[in-house]
């Protein structure tokens, strides 16, 4: 259960506890399926990054060669030890980031990495705007997740030393969390559109430039496609929470009323 003390759920509505009870459920299958995708996804990728490419390139040069051919040698390439970064294309710093296991062969795994993020460096240089949203909310998706218990516990705070107003302002406060954690939910919908964007991109440059035969794109895809799958299993199990969080809220507030009824 959610709840520190279960106690908490006895004074909410049988309605409400069964939501909360059949959101837990929802939340543990889609965490499995989560293990599972995860673990496929690293098989695929470790053994794409064993097959050599057939034009005998790193997802480094293959990175830097469409980013020149695209007037953008500004954008440095550079690669990261770090699973913090992986593979990325940061439009703040102006760099594609790629994993040193990923980088250093000259392997599926490594091309379709190194075009696919190159490509979100053109989509930046082009304007796009599913890109541009992206770089505007891209904060949100980092603050929102992790902003609502210290909204919480501000609220708390000012409730009892302040205002004394019978959790109304916590309620307020954890209100404003929630919402950036619905910023967050709708950015990481921005991100998807966008990697789904650069992921097509990244074949079509690779097959017009002769950098990768059709076999190569079909696994390219098939590894973009297990990508794509645990990015939006990772996106329900978050919508689930922000609902499970919602469902505490009301239990709460309805635990307490039931407590000063009595």
């Amino acid at each position: 259960m959610p709840f520190e003390n279960v106690e908490e759920l006895k004074g909410a509505s049988p309605t409400v506890q069964w939501a909360i009870l059949i959101v837990c459920i929802l939340i543990a299958i889609l965490a499995v399926v989560s293990i599972v995708v995860s673990i496929w996804l690293s098989i695929k990728y470790v053994v794409y990054n064993k097959r050599q490419n057939s034009a005998n390139i790193t997802g480094s040069e293959a990175a830097r060669k469409i980013l020149d051919d695209n007037g953008l040698q500004h954008i440095k390439v550079s690669v990261v030890g770090s699973l913090a970064f992986g593979n990325s294309y940061s439009h703040y710093f102006k760099k594609v980031r790629l994993r040193r296991r990923t980088n250093k062969k000259a392997s599926i795994t490594s091309l379709a990495m190194g075009a696919e993020k190159a490509s979100l460096a053109i989509m930046d240089k082009e304007n796009d705007k599913d890109m541009r949203t992206r770089v505007a909310l891209t904060p949100i998706i980092y603050l929102g997740p992790i902003a609502f218990i210290p909204l919480i516990i501000i609220g708390v705070l000012l409730d009892l030393l302040i205002f004394n107003t019978q959790g109304v302002v916590t309620l307020i406060f954890a209100g404003i969390g929630l919402l950036f954690y619905v910023l967050a939910f709708v950015m990481s919908l921005m991100v998807l559109k966008t990697e789904v964007k650069a992921q097509k991109m990244a074949c079509e440059i690779l097959a017009k430039e002769n950098l990768a035969t059709s076999e190569e794109i079909d696994m390219m895809k098939d590894l973009f496609k297990l990508y794509n799958i645990e990015y939006v299993n990772d996106m329900l199990i978050e919508l689930l929470e922000l609902i499970l969080k919602i469902l505490q809220i009301v239990a709460k507030a309805q635990s307490s009323s039931s407590s000063n009824n009595n």
